[in-house]
């Protein structure tokens, strides 16, 4: 049912705590695994803080962390790194390689430009090509 399925990333406990649910339901539905972490844009950065993803060893050090912990699962994963906006990101590329979920932390640490009412859960939910589940 789910060919490839997206699990973006970042240095959340939200998103942590999404990948156990990841592990099942790619192992369920022998599912290609696609990790995504998205380096925020600078303007990106001067607009939400300091807390968003900016440093490229950061992302490096999650998405290694990410492939040990499925690796040991015995899935195999794909890992991406992006930069530009996280709910547009993370979108194109799941139109990009055609994913049939989007599995993502019910919040993470970045929200968009307009504030906490719009989050990148939450506008990834809005303009996602295909269906996302959020772990709570």
């Amino acid at each position: 049912m789910f060919k490839t399925v997206l699990f973006p990333i970042d240095q959340s406990r939200e998103s942590r705590q999404a990948a156990e649910t990841v592990a099942t339901l790619v192992k369920h539905h022998n599912s290609r695994l696609v990790v995504l972490s998205v380096v925020e844009t600078p303007e990106t950065v001067e607009a939400v803080g300091s807390d968003v993803m900016t440093s490229p060893e950061a992302i490096a050090e999650i998405l290694e962390s990410a492939k040990t912990l499925f690796s040991e699962q015995g899935i195999q994963v794909e890992a991406m790194e992006r930069e530009g906006k996280p709910a547009f990101t993370i979108c194109d590329v799941a139109d990009e390689i055609e994913a049939d979920l989007i599995v993502m932390g019910c919040r993470g640490i970045g929200l968009t430009e307009e504030g906490a009412a719009d989050s990148v859960t939450n506008r990834v939910i809005n303009l996602s090509p295909c269906p996302v589940l959020i772990v709570p």
